[in-house]
C-alpha cells in the first residue's frame, strides 16, 4: 500500500502531499520556516533531512488494489478516517482566499499510462482507461514521450454534457475538469497538489467541449514567477505551443483525425480559467444534489462527506466498499508498444 500525507508549507498555507511507501518513507522536501500551529516529522533524501509540518486534519491516503497494468488495478483515497471520494470528499479549494486549488494527480509526467477518476465505480477511485477491451496508453508522438506535465482533475467539478458552452458551441465532456500541471517536480499517481491556475485551453475532442487548465504547483520553486499564461511563455519557453501541438496529434496514431481546438489554440488567462472553475464546480454541486436528470448517467455519487446529498454513506459502508477490492498483485510489464515512436506530420 503506497499512501500521500498532506502538510503545510510556510507562506501558503495549504495542504500538499508527500508520497510514502508502505516499505520506506520517502518525502518531499519543502520549506517550512514559520509555520506556525502544526506538528513536525522529519523527511529524508540522502543525506539531508528537513522538519516537515503535517497537519492531522488534512491527511490523504492512497491505497492500491489490484495489478498495475492490469483491468483491476484502483488507486483508492482516504482521510483519517477512512476511504473517501477523490471526486466528491476532496474539496475544489485548497486555500480559496488564494484562489489556490487541489488537484488530483492521475498521470505523473512522461507516462504513458491512461488513468483516471472512474466516474462510475462507487468512491470513484482512479483506474486505467479501456478503448475497445484493450486498456489504453497514449503514444509517443515524437519529440514527446507520454504525456509531458503531470495530468490530473480537480475534485468537485464536472463539464456537463448537456451544456453547450456559448463560446465553444460544444457540449461538455462528463467528467471533472482536467489540469496540467508544469511545474519541475515529477508527483506520483494519487498526489493531491494544491496548484494555481495560469491559464485555459478549449480542446475540442471528438465534438466535446474539454478544458485544460493550466496550472503550477503554488509550492514549485517558479510558483512566484508564475502568475499568468504570459508568464508560461516567458520563462517555459515553447511549452504552449508543444502542449497544443501534443493534444491535436496524440489520437492520430490511433488513427483518428487531429483534435481542434476552440479560440484557434489560443491559451486564456487565468482570470479564464477561473470563470471555468466556477462554471464547473457549480455543475458539480447539481450533480450531487441530483439536480442533473439524465445527465448524470452512471455516475457514481457516493461520498462521505458531502451536506445535503442524499448519496452520501457512512464511513462502515465506505469501508466496506473498498474491502471488496482486490488485494494488491504484482505489476504486470506495459505492453511492448508502448515504448514505440511515432512521427506524425504537424497536420
Amino acid at each position: 500500500m503506497s499512501f500521500t500525507r498532506c502538510a503545510t508549507a510556510s507562506a501558503v498555507l495549504v495542504p500538499v502531499c508527500l508520497s510514502l511507501s508502505k516499505s520506506k518513507a520517502k518525502s518531499l522536501l519543502l520549506a517550512s520556516s514559520g509555520v506556525a500551529n502544526s506538528q513536525c516529522t522529519t523527511a529524508r533524501a540522502g543525506s539531508v533531512s528537513v522538519k516537515v509540518p503535517l497537519f492531522k486534519d488534512n491527511m490523504y491516503v492512497t491505497e492500491e488494489r489490484g495489478s498495475l497494468y492490469a483491468p483491476d488495478y484502483r488507486v483508492y483515497f482516504r482521510d483519517e478516517s477512512g476511504p473517501i471520494s477523490p471526486l466528491h470528499d476532496i474539496p475544489l479549494w485548497a486555500d480559496e482566499a488564494q484562489r489556490l486549488v487541489n488537484m488530483v494527480v492521475e498521470v505523473p509526467r512522461w507516462s504513458n499510462a491512461k488513468m483516471e477518476i472512474s466516474l462510475g465505480e462507487p468512491l470513484n477511485p482512479i483506474k486505467q482507461d479501456v478503448k475497445k477491451g484493450a486498456l489504453r496508453f497514449v503514444s509517443n508522438v515524437f519529440p514527446h514521450h507520454g504525456y509531458i506535465w503531470n495530468y490530473g482533475a480537480l475534485p468537485q467539478t464536472w463539464e456537463n454534457p448537456h451544456h453547450v458552452d456559448p463560446q465553444t458551441q460544444a457540449r461538455g465532456d462528463n467528467d471533472p475538469v482536467d489540469v496540467l500541471e508544469i511545474g519541475r517536480r515529477v508527483a506520483r499517481r494519487g498526489d493531491v497538489v494544491p496548484v494555481r491556475l495560469l491559464g485555459a485551453l478549449a480542446l475540442i475532442d471528438e465534438g466535446e467541449t474539454d478544458w485544460k487548465l493550466i496550472a503550477v504547483d503554488a509550492r514549485d520553486e517558479d510558483a512566484a514567477r508564475l502568475r499568468d499564461v504570459r508568464d508560461v511563455d516567458a520563462l517555459m519557453p515553447g511549452l504552449l505551443r508543444a502542449t497544443v501541438e501534443w493534444f491535436r496529434l496524440y489520437k492520430v496514431p490511433d488513427g483518428k483525425p487531429p483534435n481542434q481546438f476552440a479560440f484557434d489554440g489560443e491559451a486564456k488567462d487565468a482570470a479564464f480559467a477561473y470563470k471555468v472553475v466556477d462554471e464547473v464546480h457549480g455543475f458539480w454541486r447539481g450533480l450531487v444534489r441530483g439536480e442533473a436528470g439524465d445527465a448524470a448517467g452512471a455516475i457514481s455519487l457516493a461520498n462521505v462527506s458531502v451536506e445535503g446529498s442524499a448519496a452520501r454513506v457512512d464511513r462502515a459502508e465506505a469501508a466496506a466498499l473498498l474491502a471488496r477490492a482486490p488485494p494488491l498483485g504484482a505489476a504486470l510489464p506495459p505492453p511492448p508498444h508502448v515504448d514505440r515512436c511515432h512521427f506524425v506530420a504537424n497536420l
